[in-house]
């Protein structure tokens, strides 16, 4: 009786305490969320030398203290922006079937949803802008850019089939391809005032 009942309290609270683990966990991938949302409007307002740690602290009811617990640094928040970025670009791009379309409507989809994907996030075009006024020296720190390859292989496939169908030219360099979707996209939102 007694024996099950403590094995029982000790389950008990081994389950709240994994309870409590994940719950916190959460709180801390939402407080992450938030500060990075706001740093992104920040940085994308101010670049990074303009933006202030205690205004992003501001926006998302937190304290510098946890901004620098959780990102190390400005440089490091800025850094965790560039990624999540990146990130959303990349899951957008890889959320659509092209495989399933035909390759000219595979290659119409690529470019819409690229350039949905800029149009809607004019904040990351500015840091961007930003970064590149830096020299990029924040880039080679971000996790996640070798993601790309996998647009291009994707791109890659597109391009084969129609040239298999004879909608494409056989010869297309994928990796221009690309850049020269990239820039259009970027600059229809980097020059529109």
């Amino acid at each position: 009786g007694k024996l099950v009942n403590v094995a029982q309290k000790a389950e008990s609270t081994a389950r709240g305490g994994r309870a409590g683990r994940e719950r916190k966990r959460r709180d801390a991938d939402q407080t992450q969320a938030a500060i990075v949302a706001a740093a992104m409007s920040e940085f994308a307002a101010k670049g990074l030398a303009g933006a202030r740690v205690d205004a992003i602290a501001q926006l998302t009811s937190t304290s510098k203290h946890m901004i620098y617990y959780y990102f190390g640094s400005k440089e490091g928040l800025f850094r965790a922006t560039l990624e999540h970025a990146y990130n959303r670009f990349r899951t957008a791009e890889e959320a659509i079937d092209y495989e399933q379309m035909p390759a000219v409507e595979a290659l119409a989809a690529f470019v819409g949803q690229s350039f949905d994907s800029h149009f809607n996030s004019p904040e990351f075009v500015r840091i961007i802008m930003g970064e590149n006024i830096n020299n990029g020296e924040h880039m080679a720190e971000v996790e996640g850019l070798d993601r790309r390859r996998g647009v291009l292989v994707s791109m890659a496939r597109i391009i084969e089939r129609g040239v298999a169908s004879g909608d494409f030219r056989g010869g297309i360099d994928i990796l221009q391809l690309h850049l020269t979707i990239s820039s259009m996209c970027f600059y229809y939102v980097s020059n529109r005032h």
